[in-house]
């Protein structure tokens, strides 16, 4: 059982929506309690905090609470049961501090007026079981979301890992009959390569120290391939180097790089891998001094790279990040990914 309590501020926003929402109820409620009450100006103080107390406790345990929860067994498995028991649990603690506000117990009306006791009961635990049910449904469609969202991630992966690794092989049997001992080392470092992507390409997001390990074994890889063709750098600030990033998200870049940018070329060329913050943003930068983007043999060549960056940029962050494809004076391309640091899971 693994459990979450990291909480990015774009999934705090749908929680504080939704807080909203229960203190909108919690006011109406307090406001017909002291209708009730022929408008007694004491009466309403007490009204306010039985019902904030009540709807607050019940938000916290049913919703930020359960949020943590989102990985665990017990929160797939057992949605309606949580929320019952958070419900009840809430309801109870906030009477208790309504109580201790008021001065006297609940229970005690039990005893006095049972009718009006059981009333109130009946009416607080209507609104609060609909609170319940209200973020047991809230919680599934985010469950669904995310199940989806993974769902296309690995589709997107699958339809990139093989088109990467097929190049490799085919210029790895070419390079068998030519020279056997050059093949053995290069047969090494894909060993290499296939280790870390395989152990990358079963996590969503891994940190950026692992990132450019596997981005150098797959530049080690090319090297053997193109030998002083290919020279490459990568730049990582150590104190950039545990921010999670999406998993494999610069690989189709570098790739696009060397296939359509250097390899052409007769000189090779060089690429460099970098990353730096700017305004809240981490940018991770693949630039080369390849042909460029203005080339037709480029044109189609790197779109399905470029589409899968784009698609699990806008599928786990929306609109929050970006891709920046830009033509340097000096030549070659410069392809920037930006993601907000605090989305980061």
């Amino acid at each position: 059982m693994r459990f979450s309590f990291s909480l990015p501020p774009h999934q705090r926003k749908p929680l504080l929506q939704r807080a909203l929402i229960v203190w909108a109820v919690a006011l109406v409620t307090a406001l017909l309690q002291w209708i009730g009450a022929n408008f007694d100006p004491h009466r309403l103080a007490i009204a306010l905090v039985y019902s904030y107390a009540i709807s607050s406790f019940i938000w916290f345990l049913n919703d930020p609470l359960r949020y943590f929860f989102l990985d665990s067994t017990l929160a797939k498995k057992s949605n309606f049961w949580f929320a019952c028991a958070a419900t009840l649990l809430g309801y109870v603690i906030g009477t208790w501090v309504g109580d201790v506000y008021a001065g006297w117990s609940t229970l005690d009306l039990l005893a006095i007026a049972p009718g009006k006791f059981m009333g109130l009961l009946l009416g607080t635990l209507t609104i609060s079981l609909g609170f319940g049910y209200y973020f047991t449904q809230r919680i599934k469609a985010e469950q669904i979301k995310r199940e989806s969202t993974q769902a296309q991630l690995r589709l997107l992966r699958s339809q990139l890992e093989p088109h990467m690794l097929f190049n490799t092989l085919a210029n790895l049997r070419a390079l068998i009959e030519h020279d056997r001992q050059q093949a053995c080392a290069m047969l090494d470092h894909l060993t290499d390569f296939l280790r870390s992507t395989l152990q990358a390409s079963h996590q969503s997001h891994q940190p950026l120290a692992q990132e450019f390990a596997c981005l150098s074994d797959y530049l080690r890889l090319m090297q053997m391939r193109m030998g002083h063709r290919l020279s490459f750098a990568i730049d990582l600030p150590p104190e950039l180097a545990t921010l999670q990033i999406p998993s494999l998200i610069l690989q189709p870049l570098v790739e696009n790089s060397i296939r359509h940018g250097l390899e052409p070329q007769i000189a090779g060329g060089f690429v460099r891998i970098s990353t730096n913050l700017q305004n809240n943003l981490l940018c991770l930068r693949v630039q080369d001094n390849g042909l460029g983007f203005q080339t037709q043999a480029n044109t189609h060549g790197t779109s399905i790279g470029l589409h899968h960056v784009r698609t699990t940029l806008h599928t786990l962050y929306g609109d929050r990040a970006h891709l920046l494809i830009e033509s340097p004076v000096e030549g070659g391309a410069c392809v920037t990914v930006q993601i907000p640091i605090s989305a980061a899971p």
